[in-house]
């Protein structure tokens, strides 16, 4: 791609904006470099890193990649043996670290898939030992931890005592010739510790000078006693520098020996920068990935050039290449046909350079080896000039270049010179690109262009649009429909006189008159059509809006009639549990009072408790909670347990656990029969329904009660408390339902439940003996307790 459409077309401008958003200097230029590419195989991978970093912008946030610097160098000199600085050290300590945070930036979650960029993050090496050890041995860029080596520690505590020492002695010094001292101070001179001494009394303090003050007046010496402890201080040093060297070297040879995974750290650190900043400017101007194909075809849906205030900027939509190869595009002057033309130029030198464009999705784009622009300066946004010999020098190395595989922008072609002249050369350039099948994109304000895409096969017409009302440009591009100069609509908003514009209309040509006024016939009528359209779209929305409205309300409706029903329904259960209670309370205080139940009682009780069942049944129908069955899989058969048996099709209680055969009893009702494990279901239940075909006998409210009645109760779970009336109302039950036997379960644990449970047992008038049930029907977990006759 040639460097010079880059900067007429703005792409440098572009770049600049990229380049801001790299965090490193590596990152900045690759910015820099950037350049479109020509080959497919080269744009998609581009193109779609840029959508994956937006994506993992979108879902982490963002990655820093500020600080990283370039120590591909160093690392190299390292591996040959020479030492690194401490600075140089805490540059490669600070990539490392960049690497450890971008790879877990990087690393999926579970329920992602790897997406373009996850091979360059898992390509990171943050060699987490020599990171290590940097961070234990370098504290800052001037100071070495004390640990970083044996011989360094050793020094420094030898360098901690000689100090201590030093101070002790000039303190001692200080207290004793304080009165020969121009301060009450100890200061240092050329590294030595020294005391300002009086010029007077020099010789009070024996030792050696080292500075004199500027009047002469004081003196600053070192005593001799501080000396041999100066000079040993010095020593160590001395050997402290040789130490920290040794350190530094030993980090430098570790360093060396990673070279190769700093220098591929670097390269992929700046390259994801690099990624990432396409992602924030996609962002930025809030851009779409466009599609490519190789038909040469361009499909822009709303397009915004990148580089004016988005807050002002009139999405424009083009098409160029299926239709029709060359797009002719008149209209007013500062109308929006440079801004087109430009847009169109840009969003392909963008996407081919694997950039995002700010464009509606699915916005087309095609991949053409050289991109060629001539654009009049003084209509474009750069605002210098430019002379007809240097447009058509332009020109013709344009017209020498081009192919099939070129995208050709001309601004105001053929202007400069004679109108007839340059509407003749305009015409015959655009011709010879026609013929050629090179896509075209001119401006002008020739009519002879608007007849020649016209009457052209393969040209179209594009006009700006411009308000005669308020004389400014709407700035939208109208393809199909050419545009009108509106000279003379403008001249006579400004004030021309009338006159004078009806003398200018009388000198232009009948036949060239008639044209500009089928154009603005044309221009009314598309106008109209856009403003029915949009009435259309308005009604349409307007009708979804008040179809989901309604959706809405009936949703509403029922979902009141369900909870009028469901409170209904509970309300009767309710009064139907009362009832049932307060029966079933006048029946036991009756046994108790030794008195008989009659039929009519207890038919009554019976009647009470199906009503009871059938609003349940009800409340389940409109939704209720449903009864889950569990496969015996899910849970181990225990004695005690609800279960289905599907080859009888009844509900029942797990009487003994299941055999070597996997065969079980279980009791439904007042059958008590032998199945295998396979053909039974666990329910969520503890008292088990026989459902079968009522029949109205003699005794039709015990057979009743025998069909609802469990032979065993489950009192495991229950406090004592609990478990005392549940028994008590459950033996009544049993009575009247002539069961014989029963089963309570109420299992080991402490005991206390067990205990509760034979103390009721002894006592109660309806039991007529009652024994640890056998073993295989529970054990000391059971009891089985023998009713009474009645």
């Amino acid at each position: 791609m040639n460097e010079k459409v880059l900067h007429t077309l703005e792409y440098d401008k572009i770049l600049e904006q990229l380049e801001a958003l790299a965090g490193s200097e590596g990152g900045k230029r690759l910015c820099r470099s950037l350049r479109p590419f020509s080959e497919m195989e080269e744009i998609l991978p581009a193109i779609r890193a840029t959508s994956d970093a937006e994506m993992r912008l979108i879902a982490k946030g963002s990655l820093a990649f500020s600080g990283i610097r370039d120590v591909r160098e160093p690392a190299r000199r390292a591996a040959l043996g020479s030492s690194l600085s401490i600075e140089t050290l805490l540059e490669v300590r600070g990539l490392l670290e960049m690497a450890g945070r971008a790879k877990n930036y990087g690393r999926e979650e579970l329920r992602e898939e790897p997406d373009s960029l996850s091979p360059l993050f898992e390509s990171l090496e943050p060699c987490a030992p020599l990171r290590q050890e940097l961070d234990r041995c370098i504290l800052s860029e001037d100071e070495i931890a004390d640990s970083a080596s044996p011989g360094l520690l050793s020094v420094r505590r030898r360098m901690g005592s000689i100090g201590e020492r030093i101070r002790n002695e000039m303190n001692s010094l200080l207290l004793k010739h304080r009165s020969s001292l121009q301060d009450q101070l100890i200061t240092q001179r050329g590294g030595r510790w020294c005391l300002p001494v009086k010029a007077e009394y020099r010789s009070a303090i024996s030792g050696i000078v080292h500075d004199q003050s500027g009047t002469g007046s004081t003196v600053f010496v070192e005593p001799l006693s501080v000396v041999r402890l100066g000079n040993e201080q010095k020593e160590l040093e001395i050997e402290e520098k040789r130490e920290i060297e040794k350190v530094l070297a030993a980090l430098s040879g570790l360093t060396g020996e990673r070279a190769q995974d700093i220098a591929c750290d670097y390269e992929t650190l700046t390259r994801l920068d690099f990624i990432f900043a396409k992602a924030r400017l996609s962002r930025s101007y809030k851009g779409t990935a466009p599609l490519f194909d190789t038909r040469r075809c361009l499909d822009i849906r709303s397009g915004r050039h990148p580089l004016l205030d988005p807050k002002k900027v009139v999405p424009i939509s083009l098409r160029l290449g299926k239709e029709y190869d060359m797009l002719v595009v008149t209209g007013p002057n500062t109308g929006g046909k440079t801004v087109s033309l430009k847009t169109a130029g840009l969003f392909t030198l963008m996407g081919q350079a694997g950039l995002h464009i700010p464009a509606a999705p699915n916005s087309r784009l095609s991949v053409f080896k050289e991109v060629y622009a001539d654009i009049g300066d003084e209509q474009s946004i750069e605002q210098s000039l430019s002379t007809f010999s240097s447009h058509m020098t332009n020109i013709v190395r344009i017209l020498s270049e081009a192919d099939e595989q070129s995208l050709v922008l001309f601004d105001e072609l053929g202007a400069g010179t004679d109108p007839i002249e340059g509407a003749a050369l305009a015409r015959a350039i655009l011709t010879r690109l026609h013929e050629r099948g090179i896509r075209t994109m001119a401006t002008t304000h020739y009519s002879e262009l608007k007849l020649f895409a016209l009457s052209t096969e393969g040209v179209e017409n594009a006009s700006c649009e411009f308000d005669v009302e308020t004389l400014r440009p709407t700035y939208r591009l109208v393809t199909g429909v050419p545009g009108k100069s509106n000279a003379f609509a403008i001249a006579g908003k400004l004030g021309l006189p009338r006159d004078v514009i009806d003398l200018a209309g009388s000198y232009i040509d009948s036949d060239q008159e008639a044209f500009e006024d089928v154009i603005a016939e044309l221009q009314d009528r598309r106008r109209q059509m856009e403003e029915a359209e949009a009435e259309i779209k308005e009604l349409k929305e307007e009708t979804a809006r008040l179809e989901q409205e309604a959706r809405k309300r009936q949703g509403a409706l029922e979902a009141q009639k369900e909870k009028i029903l469901r409170e209904a329904r509970e309300e009767a259960r309710r009064v139907l549990q009362e009832a049932k209670d307060t029966a079933d309370k006048a029946i036991r205080d009756l046994r108790r009072g030794g008195g008989s139940v009659s039929r009519e009682m207890e038919q009554t009780r019976s009647g009470l408790r199906e009503a009871l069942t059938g609003a349940e049944d009800a409340l389940s129908a409109l939704g209720g909670p449903q009864q889950r069955r569990v496969t015996v899989t899910e849970k181990k058969l225990r004695v005690g347990d609800a279960v289905f048996v599907h080859s009888l099709g009844l509900k029942g209680t797990v009487s003994t656990l299941p055999d070597a055969k996997g065969n079980l009893f279980v009791q439904m009702g007042i059958l008590r029969s032998q199945v295998n494990a396979a053909d039974v279901e666990l329910i969520p239940e503890e008292t088990v329904t026989v459902e079968g075909k009522r029949r109205s006998t003699a005794v039709g409210g015990s057979i009743a009660k025998a069909r609802s009645i469990s032979p065993e109760i489950n009192l495991i779970g229950m406090t004592v408390d609990e478990a005392v009336p549940a028994l008590d109302k459950y033996l009544d039950d049993a009575v009247t339902a002539h069961l014989e036997k029963v089963r309570i379960i109420h299992g080991r644990g402490t005991g206390a439940l067990r205990n509760a449970v034979t103390g009721v047992l002894r006592k109660d008038g309806r039991v007529a003996s009652y024994e640890t049930a056998p073993y295989n029907e529970g054990g000391y977990g059971a009891t089985v307790a023998t009713l009474k006759k009645h």
